[in-house]
């Protein structure tokens, strides 16, 4: 196990030792690691070679089912080719080695974490696993005692098992939560905690909150933010706009942002004190509040669908100064045959502009001296009948038959294997 770490950024074809200043000789310390190093962040292997995670998200044998069918087409397409999943993913991960991929993003299959010395993610769901839905926006009631109990075992039973893995890089949290308006919903944090039921540990802590910063007066609320209530339990619904409710929104958001990132880091470290904890994947602008609280962890994920990741990224940047991973990003083409008719990120014309279009965006992000890797979402298309949600998108590096979109991989090699130079010439802003 101890070289598979050298595997891991010699793959990409690049003289690492170029990143070592002279004359320094790194400890090992055995896992993967953050580190800054002439103002640049890299991801650190065990031996001290520093390089990205490159990634790609959801390499499973199945793929995704027909939305309320079990009919998954990838499934069907490797089945018939491959025979059997052990050849399969042999096959796809000496693929993904020579497309200029290191790492197994997330939700890929378990299977295949450290096969070939192929690193990975994983997704933990702890608030996902404790009430939250990601797909409708419901948050997780971080004061409820089913949050702590639900991170302290998912830890214990994910985690713990990995404590000694070199080929794991660390652990998202979570996938997607909605922190305030959005796409699901115009609420924002203190909005959703206070139309929760009745005697709920987050509704209560909510009612609190505002008790404490109006002295239990609740003329000087109405006063405030200009409505007009009986009492500090009549607040499901409100709406305001001034600039006192705003400014008691995004403080309440630090504080329950806080207390998700703190719980989540101390159930992780706590089960694994070897790895990374990778944050919980942002979806589009996180409220300041919220990446303040974000550096709790020992790095920032956020998933990117945009031409252009400077701006979000210099802006996390700045916000955290901390390392950024981006979980997902990618472009869908037209010509692909697939409606595209639900889901995120830019449309293309043509493969070759999903092509371009990859390289211009990783060349971009090479830019930023915050950024320690990129995770390409994700490896097959979806089915054109949808999936459980309803994506039906181009977004695989292969089609539903298993067959690469050549100019994507070409154009992706290609860049893959620059990165890491790239990444050398960052410079702060």
């Amino acid at each position: 196990m101890r070289h598979s770490s050298l595997r891991f950024f010699h793959r990409l074809g690049v003289a690492m030792a170029l990143l070592l200043l002279p004359g320094m000789v790194w400890a090992q310390r055995g896992y993967f690691r953050v580190e800054q190093r002439n103002g640049v962040w890299w991801l650190v292997d065990s031996d001290g070679h520093a390089g990205l995670s490159i990634g790609v998200d959801a390499v499973t044998w199945r793929g995704d089912a027909i939305r309320g069918t079990g009919a998954a087409p990838y499934e069907q397409a490797v089945e018939k080719r491959y025979g059997s999943r052990e050849a399969w993913g042999a096959a796809e991960l000496k693929r993904l080695q020579d497309w200029g991929f290191n790492t197994l993003g997330a939700w890929s299959d378990s299977a295949l974490w450290g096969q070939q010395g192929m690193a990975y993610t994983i997704n933990l769901n702890i608030a996902a696993h404790s009430g939250a839905d990601w797909q409708h926006g419901r948050p997780v009631d971080v004061y409820a005692p089913l949050f702590a109990r639900a991170a302290q075992a998912i830890a214990q039973q994910i985690c713990a098992g990995h404590v000694d893995d070199h080929n794991l890089v660390g652990y998202f949290s979570d996938n997607e939560l909605r922190w305030g308006p959005d796409w699901r919903g115009p609420q924002n944090m203190l909005q959703m905690y206070l139309a929760l039921p009745a005697g709920t540990p987050g509704r209560q802590h909510a009612e609190d909150f505002l008790r404490l910063r109006y002295h239990d007066d609740i003329k000087a609320l109405n006063r405030a933010w200009g409505i007009k209530v009986k009492d500090f339990s009549f607040l499901t619904g409100v709406t305001a706009s001034t600039p006192a409710f705003q400014k008691d929104s995004s403080e309440f958001l630090q504080r329950v942002a806080e207390r998700y990132f703190q719980v989540c880091a101390d159930a992780i470290h706590a089960a694994d004190p070897n790895h990374l904890y990778l944050g919980a994947r942002f979806a589009g602008n996180p409220p300041d509040a919220v990446l303040r609280a974000a550096r709790i962890a020992d790095a920032v994920s956020i998933n990117i669908y945009a031409f252009d990741p400077r701006p979000i990224v210099e802006h996390l940047a700045a916000v955290t100064e901390k390392p950024i991973l981006i979980g997902e990003f990618s472009f869908r083409g037209q010509d692909a045959g697939l409606p595209n008719s639900k889901g995120g990120g830019p449309k293309v014309p043509t493969q070759q502009d999903r092509a371009r279009a990859y390289q211009a965006f990783v060349r971009d992000l090479m830019s930023e001296p915050n950024v320690i890797g990129y995770h390409w979402f994700k490896w097959t298309d979806e089915p054109k009948q949808g999936r459980f949600d309803g994506e039906d998108c181009n977004y695989g590096l292969v089609n539903i038959d298993d067959d690469p979109y050549t100019p994507l991989v070409q154009a992706a090699t290609a860049i893959n294997r620059q990165a890491i130079a790239l990444h050398t010439q960052a410079t702060r802003h």
